[in-house]
């Protein structure tokens, strides 16, 4: 098999460092028995769990209030040809808690398109895997 030194895994600490450096990242799901992705600002929370902020009557809501879902963010640079990329597994909850709604209005993240009647996701990192790839082995 060949082997390519181009890509390393990333520890779970590695990739979680690198997760909270980016804003934007994305949703996997299924929505009506298909693959969807969507991008979305968020926010890592202090156990590690990704935080969303959306609209309580969001189609996305109504997709992954408790089903395991899959969040990917990344960062590449194409001239270099390096980056990383990270993705967390987990089931995503709504956060229904009055105190914790509360404290994560003051420390979660702030959507980018601020809906009415806003509810916090938590996706539950119980699966985090990343990788790098420090650039191309042997340039075009």
């Amino acid at each position: 098999m060949f082997k390519n030194d181009a890509f390393r895994g990333l520890e779970r600490q590695e990739s979680l460092r690198l997760l909270a450096k980016v804003p934007v990242g994305r949703v996997v799901y299924t929505r009506q028995a298909l693959p969807a992705v969507l991008p979305i600002n968020f926010c890592l929370d202090t156990d590690d769990s990704v935080l969303l902020r959306t609209s309580r009557d969001s189609d996305l809501v109504r997709a992954i209030d408790g089903v395991v879902v899959a969040f990917e963010a990344d960062e590449f640079d194409a001239e270099t040809r390096s980056g990383w990329s990270v993705v967390v597994t987990g089931r995503a909850t709504v956060v229904t808690d009055p105190a914790e709604h509360d404290r994560l209005s003051q420390v979660g993240p702030t959507s980018w398109m601020p809906p009415r009647e806003s509810v916090f996701v938590r996706i539950e990192s119980e699966m985090v895997t990343g990788r790098v790839l420090n650039g191309a082995c042997g340039s075009p």
